[in-house]
């Protein structure tokens, strides 16, 4: 398990509690909460109404590389304490902070993915008399974002494309305000963008050991989504590299953000405790920068990615090479620009310069023609 030293496990609650919210509507009530009375808010709008909350330390995430093979399902713990979940003295959220990771590409570099909340509603109950079937029930709606990490930043093959995108005014995922965003919606539903969020483990599939927190957590809960289409950019060439980027991510990754796949989470926390408001409103900013200096994880670093039998995953090599030849392609294809035949790992001074020349003849002066987009 990943270490939170850094974080206090909080046992017992803290005082304050008031609740009420979750039986102000009998339609709230499991086994089948029903939320609609209920509007979605905007999850940074009132934040100025938080007064309690829970640190989701042990954040255990699951999805199957091979998609409809039950057998390939990996498991990975994301990094301790960017989930919260923020409400009032009665039990009605507020807010909710999902999570960011970093993953790594032998071509690009590294980069990060974080689910965004947009909105959401709901209560808790925390005298609820079995936290593991009917302590909370809550909706949000999420959108998916990816873009490139610090250290994707001093490698060449990141540097050419860049150069590239930056010459013809192109949107590039250089940072998050300028990440490509990936449609999230509910399981086998594309129409719904609403998610739930229950009480207890997803009972969808089996759980290893090293995935379970009994004998720490206080109480835990689960949501899944299904990953959906690119949000398309309205231009044919940055929506074909951002499909490329996003098929080179999902091979390292073991196909996390693949279209169609279903991505869940069991969410394990620690026990309420007051809330901070304007270290609330800081944190996933904090987070994000943490990540984006490469300074890494604050709280602790995620485990890595493993099947249950406890085998680590590890991307075929030969699909990375696959990736390559893809890139190559696309650079012909769009720019006429035409790069060693070997792995960017293999580039010796000679590669290196071919790309440093192009890329100091070419940004001082315009491109013989702009991108084809065919």
């Amino acid at each position: 398990m990943t270490s939170t030293e850094k974080i206090p496990n909080n046992r017992i609650p803290a005082p304050g509690w008031i609740g009420g919210f979750s039986s102000s509507n009998p339609a709230f009530s499991y086994p089948d909460p029903d939320l609609k009375s209920l509007p979605m808010l905007g999850n940074m709008d009132n934040i100025c109404r938080l007064k309690r909350q829970f640190h989701v330390l042990w954040p255990e995430f699951s999805w199957e590389t091979e998609i409809g093979n039950p057998d390939s399902r990996c498991y990975e713990m994301f990094a301790p304490d960017i989930s919260r979940g923020g409400y009032d003295d009665a039990g009605r959220f507020w807010s909710i902070i999902c999570p960011q990771q970093g993953s790594y590409s032998p071509l690009l570099g590294s980069l990060n993915i974080e689910v965004t909340v947009t909105a959401q509603r709901g209560w808790i109950d925390e005298t609820a008399e079995d936290r593991s079937r009917d302590l909370l029930a809550a909706d949000m709606t999420v959108t998916g974002k990816i873009w490139f990490a610090p250290s994707a930043k001093d490698r060449a093959l990141y540097l050419l494309i860049k150069g590239i995108f930056d010459h013809h005014n192109l949107p590039f995922p250089f940072d998050k305000p300028h990440a490509i965003h990936v449609l999230l919606h509910r399981v086998g539903d594309p129409l719904e963008p609403i998610l739930p969020i229950r009480s207890g483990l997803n009972p969808n599939f089996p759980n290893p050991a090293f995935a379970l927190h009994y004998d720490d957590a206080w109480a835990y809960a689960n949501v899944e989504v299904e990953i959906g289409p690119i949000l398309t950019c309205n231009h044919p060439v940055v929506d074909d590299f951002n499909a490329l980027l996003m098929d080179i991510f999902n091979v390292v990754s073991g196909n996390i953000l693949r279209q169609g796949n279903t991505l869940s989470w069991n969410v394990w926390f620690d026990a309420p405790s007051h809330v901070d408001q304007v270290k609330w409103a800081e944190h996933a900013e904090y987070w994000r920068k943490s990540i984006d200096t490469g300074h890494g994880y604050p709280d602790g670093s995620p485990t890595q990615v493993r099947y249950f039998d406890g085998r680590p995953f590890e991307p075929v090599q030969a699909l990375v090479e696959q990736e390559w030849d893809k890139i190559k392609a696309w650079l012909e294809r769009h720019f006429d620009i035409s790069l060693p035949g070997s792995h960017p790992a293999h580039w010796g001074d000679q590669e290196l310069g071919k790309i440093s020349g192009w890329l100091h003849r070419h940004t001082d002066s315009p491109l013989p023609s702009a991108p084809r987009t065919k």
